[in-house]
């Protein structure tokens, strides 16, 4: 499937001014030196190219801790600081991170190691699958994914958006292909990005879809929705 978007010409201009604000705010916010933050027991270094801890993280970061098995094997996609993987690493032993930004590779091994999790984490740096192996399976899946189609000029700003949904639609033509049966994938999305082709991917590729957090915002007075879907197979009669 190659992106169609399924928002109006002037919901896109309005996705487009929230996301150039939201650029501007995160580089000014960052600095030279990145930030620290404290979140849901971590204590985690971002680097000023790596995408920050948001207001509205905490919704998969406490989806992933509800969810994950201690016999769990994890994949963290486009894992950034190291956030998922490392909250993912508290209760299971097999946990593999990846993202294509250099930076966040970097980051997300200094934070596992910070918070005491480097023997249970590997850190890898991967466009989508590519550095995965190809046989490898695992039992949960978490992405947090850009939510916005345009662009990126720049590593900070390629946490937000992906040219045309180019890894999304990766994602999903290849992730089922390591899901381990039974196995179940963590997606976060939001009425921020193009919710609609998520959708489209969801049903393209025949997963069941439960959302097991959301919240909703306000933004220059419309509503935002956020949402932690839980995907798995359909059982086949």
């Amino acid at each position: 499937m190659s992106y169609v978007p399924t928002v109006s010409t002037e919901q896109a201009e309005v996705i487009r001014r929230w996301h150039e604000r939201g650029y501007q705010a995160a580089k000014a916010e960052a600095g030279s030196d990145g930030q620290t933050f404290s979140y849901l027991g971590l204590t985690l270094c971002v680097p000023p190219e790596v995408m920050p801890i948001a207001g509205v993280s905490h919704l998969l970061g406490e989806a992933v801790l509800a969810e994950v098995r201690p016999d769990d094997r994890v994949l963290d996609m486009g894992t950034g600081c190291g956030v998922n993987a490392i909250l993912a690493a508290t209760a299971a032993s097999d946990v593999l991170a990846v993202d294509i930004n250099p930076r966040a590779v970097e980051a997300a091994v200094i934070n596992s190691e910070r918070n005491g999790v480097a023997q249970r984490v590997e850190v890898r740096r991967s466009d989508v699958f590519r550095a995965v192996g190809h046989d490898d399976r695992f039992d949960l899946i978490i992405f947090d994914p850009p939510f916005r189609w345009f662009t990126p000029r720049d590593w900070l700003e390629m946490a937000t958006s992906d040219a045309n949904y180019q890894a999304l639609t990766t994602f999903f033509a290849e992730a089922g292909d390591h899901l381990t049966p039974g196995g179940r994938m963590l997606i976060a999305f939001g009425t921020s990005g193009d919710i609609g082709y998520l959708h489209k991917l969801i049903a393209e590729h025949g997963y069941a879809t439960e959302v097991v957090a959301s919240h909703t915002l306000d933004r220059d007075g419309q509503r935002v929705d956020y949402f932690v879907y839980r995907l798995t197979r359909p059982r086949t009669s």
